[in-house]
């Protein structure tokens, strides 16, 4: 080798070793000493060893003003390239809170806008991890249009290929509007968060006092607002969650998820849901028990854990094949439909109908919750939302109700009329427009008007039993059609499993139009 190729390929590997170090060792230092790693070090952790390829890593900025121009940092505050997950293959970006506190300027944007058309174009996986002060002031408007250029990205990727968000740091001002549009969101506890104005200026404008952590952190996130789907201890667990979460999701709208094989038998029957649901309707029940044991080895990825309890949404195998879940849950509020798990629901419906996802419904469900909160928050609104969700999905559908299944929220959980595949019951199930002991007051209230003491708790017994054994049992439905097979419980698994395998080849073709409007 010449002296002068000896010279060039010192000069290469200088500034392979500046553009690597980002804003220094100091700065470096203080990252981990805030329990965060560095923006390189989150990509070699995410993705497959050795796999990672960096684009643009001697980029740099070109402002010139405010002092900005002397200093200049190869890469720009933002890492980008492609590599695998469990040899798929991915697009990322990660940002650099050495550099700038990761604040976003012109060339930074174009950096992660070139790699998220890279992920379009070649039908991949897009990750973004956050870790960002927000615009880059200096660079004054270029930075909002940057901003600005990323966002129609993400609409445009959206339904196409899947987006995931890592929030790492802060995310605040216009940068919450990136993760907002993704598909998943995850956060970091203590170290991560999110929100449009900061302490500071609520304090100035409406004399609130909060914390960064109260304001926008992974609690207030997964718990309150419902903006992030998960919570992560650290941010190792964050990356374990993300590798997970890739198993049960293709790599893009043009694909469905992989079959993996499973040793888990298919036709194991479920003899511990013979007597699982309790006797009295009234009576609460973990419905996350009968996911776990009707699912490929015990293995529910639930979504949104913390937000919205009182519906469950996640993802599973049965017989190998990936499948969204949505269900009520009992063991919360009764597992009543209200505001926030009509949202919840109907996004994972959407994710799933996007990406080829199959759907699994369990039903029990008394019905939408009342008060005035409900109805001046919007619930007729936001409960159009999961019924529209359903009803514009092609995906297979199968839908199981266990228990309850009464009135306007029957027919919201994928029923039979909103285009379920295959709709079925267990034995002791009720579907009716409401309980046996409100309808009989309504319905009977004149013969019991008269009555008093022991005659009307006779009357009133009679009465009910007559209506619970007329209409609150999965007979009638099945009669008409709307359910397609009564089962015992402990055939739920074998009998899931053969219907999903059944529709794996479902094709529905919708009405030509641009898009549908969905009530927002």
């Amino acid at each position: 080798m010449t002296e002068s190729e000896n010279a060039k390929r010192a000069v290469l590997d200088e500034m392979n070793q500046a553009a690597e170090l980002g804003g220094g060792e100091a700065r470096i230092q203080r990252q981990h000493e805030q329990g965060k790693y560095t923006a390189r070090e989150r990509i070699e952790r995410l993705l497959d060893p050795k796999s990672f390829i960096e684009f643009d890593k001697f980029v740099t900025h070109r402002c010139s003003q405010f002092g900005i121009e002397n200093q200049k940092y190869l890469g720009d505050g933002v890492i980008t390239g492609i590599g695998t997950i469990n040899g798929r293959q991915v697009a990322i970006f990660s940002q650099d809170f050495t550099c700038w506190g990761g604040a976003l300027g012109e060339a930074f944007a174009k950096k992660i806008c070139k790699v998220m058309d890279y992920a379009l174009n070649n039908m991949i996986p897009v990750i973004g991890i956050n870790d960002s002060g927000g615009a880059r002031i200096q660079e004054g408007v270029a930075s909002l249009a940057g901003y600005a250029e990323i966002f129609y990205r993400n609409v445009d990727c959206s339904g196409v290929i899947p987006q995931i968000s890592l929030i790492m740091g802060p995310c605040a001002g216009g940068a919450v509007y990136s993760p907002a549009m993704t598909d998943f969101i995850f956060m970091v506890d203590q170290t991560s968060y999110m929100f449009v104005t900061g302490p500071d200026v609520i304090k100035t404008v409406t004399h609130e006092e909060v914390t960064k952590d109260e304001l926008g952190g992974a609690k207030t996130h997964n718990e309150k607002s419902g903006v992030a789907q998960f919570i992560c201890r650290d941010e190792d667990d964050c990356f374990e969650r993300v590798r997970e979460l890739m198993f049960f999701i293709p790599q893009s709208n043009n694909e469905k998820p992989q079959d993996v094989p499973t040793q888990d038998n298919v036709e194991r029957v479920n003899n511990s849901l013979k007597t699982f649901i309790p006797d009295s309707s009234k009576k609460p029940y973990d419905m996350k028990e009968i996911i776990l044991e009707i699912v490929d080895n015990k293995h529910f990825f639930e979504v949104q854990s913390l937000f919205a309890q009182n519906i469950l949404c996640g993802f599973a195998r049965m017989g190998g094949m990936a499948i969204g879940i949505v269900a009520n849950q009992p063991n919360f509020l009764a597992g009543v439909l209200d505001i926030n798990s009509a949202t919840k629901a109907a996004r994972f419906v959407r994710f799933c109908d996007a990406f080829n996802i199959p759907l699994l419904t369990l039903v029990d469900v008394p019905g939408f919750l009342p008060g005035t909160v409900q109805e001046y928050g919007g619930i007729i609104r936001h409960g159009a939302k999961l019924l529209y969700a359903f009803s514009e999905a092609t995906v297979p559908m199968v839908t199981l109700i266990t228990r309850k299944a009464y009135g306007g929220a029957y027919d919201v959980m994928a029923s039979k009329h909103i285009r379920a595949d295959i709709n079925l019951a267990y034995p002791r199930s009720e579907i009716a427009v409401m309980g046996a002991d409100g309808a009989v007051n309504i319905i009977f209230r004149n013969e019991l008007k008269g009555l008093k003491g022991k005659d009307f708790d006779k009357k009133k017994a009679e009465l009910v039993l007559n209506y619970e054994n007329e209409f609150n049992n999965p007979y009638k439905a099945a009669e008409l059609g709307y359910i397609d097979e009564v089962i015992y419980p402990e055939e739920t698994r074998r009998k899931l499993i053969k219907h999903f395998q059944f529709l794996k080849h479902k094709n529905v073709k919708r009405p030509a139009r641009k898009h549908g409007n969905i009530p927002l």
